[in-house]
């Protein structure tokens, strides 16, 4: 239905185009004379038979778009963009064509009018040209592929690749609806052709694995009363236990680096880990360094402390009048 609607809105606007050539200047006597023609036979059969070409042609090259694209592993929906745009394309020429015939303007009126046409196209259509050779480039060059999970740090999006087609990219959100990077399993579409003005940053590129690995780290705070060397042995032991394969495989072992703190001191420890599991293998870790460190005597965490000079004063007295009793 709503083709036959286009179609019929389409002969419409022809057919009132046509008479207001004819009888323009009947209507509207100040109207140049390139606006009023005379019907010829011979104009009319071009007319028709530059319809027609242009019809085949449609036909012959949406044709082998739609078989170009479907063997290069393209999508039904990028064949009916490409056609759109190429029927667009292909109309607006007849067009052009068919009102130079009529009014004999020749090349000069067809040129003249093309030219302001191509203008307005190539404004209009700038962010899809310069999608779709932003999808020929991802293609060449393969900065990343499906399943790669990669990082916009301009949009502030992270996602798992889930599909490269010629006008936009879909990720997998990672993140967004909760705190840590795991899939949301919410669609984002990026349109390639932003995808020139920003940076990437590809989580699994260029692995040398089985599995891409990231460096990842878990801060643990402890007190400045703790034993140092036992909190890094019981830290460095749960990592060791939790990521025995990565370890293995990539032959980095777990190590600790520190910082101080005004209520303590920040142990880092840091370890290989699946780029896209780090939640899972942090929350293992952080849930048996808890349980270690509550068996162990000689470490504690560290607590922020705030400290008021009065109640501390209440509190040195009253902790001497019970010293002076004793």
């Amino acid at each position: 239905m709503r083709s036959l609607k286009t179609v019929g809105l389409i002969v419409a606007i022809l057919v009132i185009l046509l008479l207001f050539m004819v009888y323009g200047r009947t209507v509207i006597p100040f109207l140049p004379p390139i606006f009023t023609i005379e019907i010829e036979p011979a104009n009319l059969i071009q007319a028709m038979l530059v319809a027609a070409g242009l019809y085949i042609m449609y036909v012959i090259i949406s044709y082998m778009i739609s078989t170009t694209v479907v063997r290069a592993g393209g999508k039904r929906g990028d064949v009916k963009m490409l056609t759109n745009f190429l029927r667009s394309i292909i109309f607006f020429v007849g067009v052009l064509l068919i009102i130079s015939i009529f009014t004999g303007g020749g090349l000069t009126f067809a040129t003249a009018l093309g030219a302001f046409g191509g203008m307005f196209l190539g404004w209009s259509l700038q962010q899809p040209v310069t999608g779709l050779a932003a999808w020929f480039l991802i293609n060449i060059r393969r900065p990343f592929k499906v399943g790669d999970r990669i990082f916009l740090p301009a949009w502030g999006l992270i996602g798992d690749v889930l599909d490269v087609g010629m006008m936009y990219t879909t990720l997998n959100q990672v993140g967004g609806t909760i705190g840590s990077e795991e899939p949301s399993g919410r669609r984002i579409l990026i349109p390639n052709a932003i995808l020139f003005s920003n940076v990437i940053i590809n989580y699994t590129s260029e692995i040398k694995t089985t599995q891409p690995y990231i460096l990842d780290e878990v801060v643990v705070r402890i007190t400045y009363d703790s034993d140092w060397e036992e909190a890094e042995r019981i830290m460095k032991k749960v990592a060791t236990e939790v990521t025995m394969d990565i370890i293995k495989e990539t032959g980095v072992e777990p190590y600790v680096r520190s910082d101080f703190y005004d209520y303590g001191v920040y142990l880092r420890l840091r370890y290989m880990t699946l780029a896209v599991d780090r939640p899972r293998i942090a929350h293992e870790i952080n849930k048996k360094i808890f349980e270690e460190f509550q068996k162990n005597g000689k470490v504690d965490f560290a607590i922020p402390f705030i400290y008021s000079y009065k109640k501390g004063e209440k509190a040195f007295k009253v902790l001497g009048d019970s010293e002076t009793a004793a």
